[in-house]
């Protein structure tokens, strides 16, 4: 499958476009914070491991020593979080001592749910870098704040959704530094590098977001030397571009594709082996080491590599299955949402106060129970259909991959990929590289594992679900464009349909089982 383009007069949206993006971006953003924000503290408790990671942001607070399996940052975000939080004039509603000190729930959880609402934005600031289309940003933007999981892990005092945006803004630094020479160049490159060093200083798993970043950079310098022993005499290569080609019309696609001289092979190339040491190997191991350093201080009786050891084995020695967590899953079961995680649930008598006595003693009758559940799933349908996406798009690249590698040498002038086939086929390689960079490690993982490890990994499926979308709204075909209208269309009902159990909303036990599709669900 590729799609052509026609060629684009200029390279900017018009004027009046132009509104109309930032104001779409605006509602995503507006609409990922109030639901974030909506009902914030309304549980008065610690939920999931927020009895781990709330408590340990106090620590930090009160220099109290204690040991973690993960490295800090995410805690001290946690804990500068509590410190601000603690001091605002609203919020202080709902109180507990759960962590050993007074605290309102909203100051442990408001920084992860603004944390949460700017997700979106970055990735479809990514997906505009990636493609110069505003609206292939705004799709993908969209299709994020469409997430349950984000939702759900966004509203509490959990570490992921500091993993997913610290990978992120070290993807968008990098390839803004693409764009960019000399020195604004190893500015942004060096930002990259930072934040890279961040999402693993949050937990481990991060590094997926570098080594996807090195995985396509490795993959242009490849395909530039492949080239140069192709026998032809003309400078542009099979995955370069020819600017004034004339596509073929595979499928019709209004214009407005990304134009311009150079693909992302092009830029990737640019860049040596000297720049990537630096900036994405040695900036993001200091920004690691440093980041130990308040810990060190609050727990000094164990050094900086015997944390490490004793971090690595304590990952070693964790069992798997149910018998270890009852939401124990397998890596490859996680595209398909077979196991997702209940963060938590109480049964309300509807006609007590759900702290009576009572209620220990005379079980309600089934009628007057009210259920508060809070589960830890994505948006089946956005899963289910970002997994075929990732199919299609490995499909893509093998059959272009085969054709360029079969394809008699010496034609190579009458195969030549246009413009908008060239940009097609690296944007691809890009999501396919960074989904397995963030999702095939896990293979080799043998502890227990949760299906929270898939949210690296999911951006990029979400992002190539977008690109596909993006593409049937754009083609001149009118039943793609409804295509495209309808997968939007059924993946927000979907988290529509799904938002109670994502915000613990009062459901009645047959509106709850009426969510829970397959009993692994529940």
């Amino acid at each position: 499958m590729t799609v052509s383009t026609k060629p684009s007069k200029s390279t900017k949206p018009s004027q009046q476009s132009f509104p109309w993006f930032w104001i779409g971006m605006a509602i995503v953003f507006l609409l990922s914070a109030s639901l974030r924000f909506w009902g914030l503290s309304r549980f008065n408790t610690l939920v999931f491991d927020e009895v781990y990671y709330a408590k340990y942001g106090i620590n930090y607070l009160t220099h109290t020593p204690f040991f973690d399996t993960h490295p800090p940052l995410g805690k001290y975000l946690i804990a500068v979080g509590i410190w601000i939080g603690s001091h605002l004039p609203f919020g202080q509603d709902s109180l507990n001592r759960l962590t050993g000190s007074q605290l309102s729930t909203f100051s442990y959880r408001w920084l992860n749910a603004l944390t949460g609402s700017l997700i979106p934005l970055v990735v479809g600031a990514i997906a505009y870098q990636l493609s110069h289309r505003r609206s292939y940003a705004l799709v993908a933007s969209l299709l994020v704040a469409a997430d349950g999981l984000f939702l759900v892990e966004s509203r509490y005092a959990l570490l992921n959704v500091y993993i997913v945006i610290f990978g992120l803004l070290g993807q968008w630094f990098f390839l803004r530094a693409l764009d960019k020479q000399s020195g604004r160049r190893k500015f942004w490159l060096a930002l990259s590098g930072i934040c890279f060093g961040a999402s693993a200083s949050v937990k481990w798993y991060g590094l997926g977001f570098l080594l996807g970043t090195l995985l396509i950079w490795i993959c242009a310098w490849v395909v530039q030397f492949v080239q140069s022993f192709r026998p032809t005499a003309t400078s542009n290569r099979e995955f370069e571009t020819r600017p004034n080609s004339s596509p073929t019309n595979n499928l019709s696609v209004r214009p407005g594709n990304p134009a311009g001289t150079q693909t992302l092979l092009q830029k990737l190339v640019q860049i040596d082996w000297r720049h990537m040491l630096l900036d994405l190997g040695v900036i993001p191991a200091v920004v690691y080491c440093l980041d130990w350093i308040p810990h060190l201080q609050i727990n000094p009786k164990l050094g900086f590599w015997e944390l490490q050891k004793q971090i690595l084995s304590y990952h070693q020695h964790v069992g798997s299955g149910p018998q270890e967590h009852p939401y124990c899953s397998a890596w490859y079961t996680w595209p398909l949402m077979i196991r997702p995680m209940g963060y938590f649930f109480e049964k309300v008598d509807k006609t007590s106060p759900p702290v009576s006595p009572l209620l220990l003693s005379v079980p309600p009758s089934p009628e007057k129970l009210i259920y508060h559940d809070v589960h830890g799933m994505g948006n089946p349908v956005l899963w289910w259909l970002g997994a075929i996406a990732i199919v299609l798009l490995v499909s893509m690249l093998v059959l272009r991959i085969q054709a360029w590698v079969t394809e008699p040498r010496t034609t190579v002038n009458e195969h030549e990929l246009p413009l908008a086939q060239a940009v097609e086929f690296w944007i691809v390689l890009y999501l396919v590289l960074n989904y397995a960079a963030n999702f095939l490690p896990w293979i080799k993982v043998t502890r227990c594992s949760f299906i929270y490890y898939y949210m690296p990994a999911s951006v990029f499926a979400f992002l190539g679900l977008a690109w596909i979308v993006d593409q049937c709204l754009r083609s001149y075909l009118l039943w793609l464009r409804a295509v495209g209208l309808t997968i939007i269309f059924v993946i927000l009902l979907a988290f529509v349909f799904w938002l109670p159990v994502y915000l613990g909303l009062p459901l009645s036990p047959d509106e709850f089982q009426f969510r829970m599709w397959f009993r692994s669900w529940i």
